[in-house]
């Protein structure tokens, strides 16, 4: 089977962004592109805990809702969360009620706040585990490797919940700490012009 479907402007994409109408502007731009905000890789950290067990599509069609309710995911308010918000955000009917997935974001943002005032930023963190291109399996072949296995670890050791290697390596996967298009995909090689001039946080 062909690693790549033909877009609307006759040219090859991926083939996993033709599976829903959504997937292909998200693929387009924003999927593979690298990112050093903290606000965006920690909200794609926590949508990725949320995606365990169900379908991307799922969560980015829910992804506004879940904005909306984790005020943007702005990891200082989330931190302040009490039991009160929690029981709030499982009323609301527009993200995934799950309580440990909940509990986890507002977990996480107290985790983050105190990984940032030792490291500057979450973005700096998280580029420390960019995997040598030679390092790199074959694009969309694996659902691990090395490096999500020791993000994953190191997180798990701070306290981080739901970010096992499979949800770290979908995460480096969406920021752009690898460029996993396939080969012939159209959109590879602008990821790959916006990965050589990224500045590394750090």
């Amino acid at each position: 089977m062909s690693t790549t479907i033909e877009g609307p402007d006759g040219k090859p994409r991926c083939r996993w962004c033709g599976a829903a109408p959504e997937f292909l502007a998200y693929h387009d731009t924003e999927w593979g592109f690298p990112v050093s905000d903290d606000q965006r890789l920690f909200e794609k950290l926590c949508l990725e805990g949320f995606q365990s067990g169900l379908s991307w599509r799922t969560i980015l069609a829910k992804r506004e809702n879940f904005r909306a309710a984790f005020r943007g995911f702005d990891i200082d308010r989330i931190a302040r969360f009490t039991q009160r918000d929690v029981d709030r955000l499982l009323k609301d009917e527009g993200i995934v009620r799950h309580r440990g997935k909940i509990e986890a974001v507002v977990n996480n943002a107290r985790m983050a706040r105190e990984l940032i005032e030792r490291e500057d930023s979450l973005a700096a963190f998280v580029w420390r585990y960019e995997p040598d291109k030679s390092q790199l399996a074959e694009p969309q072949t694996v659902s691990t490797s090395t490096e999500s296995i020791a993000m994953s670890k190191d997180l798990k050791k701070m306290g981080w919940k739901f970010v096992g290697p499979t949800t770290v390596y979908a995460f480096m996967q969406a920021m752009g700490l690898i460029n996993d298009h396939v080969a012939d995909c159209v959109i590879r090689s602008k990821v790959a012009r916006a990965r050589k001039g990224f500045k590394r946080p750090g």
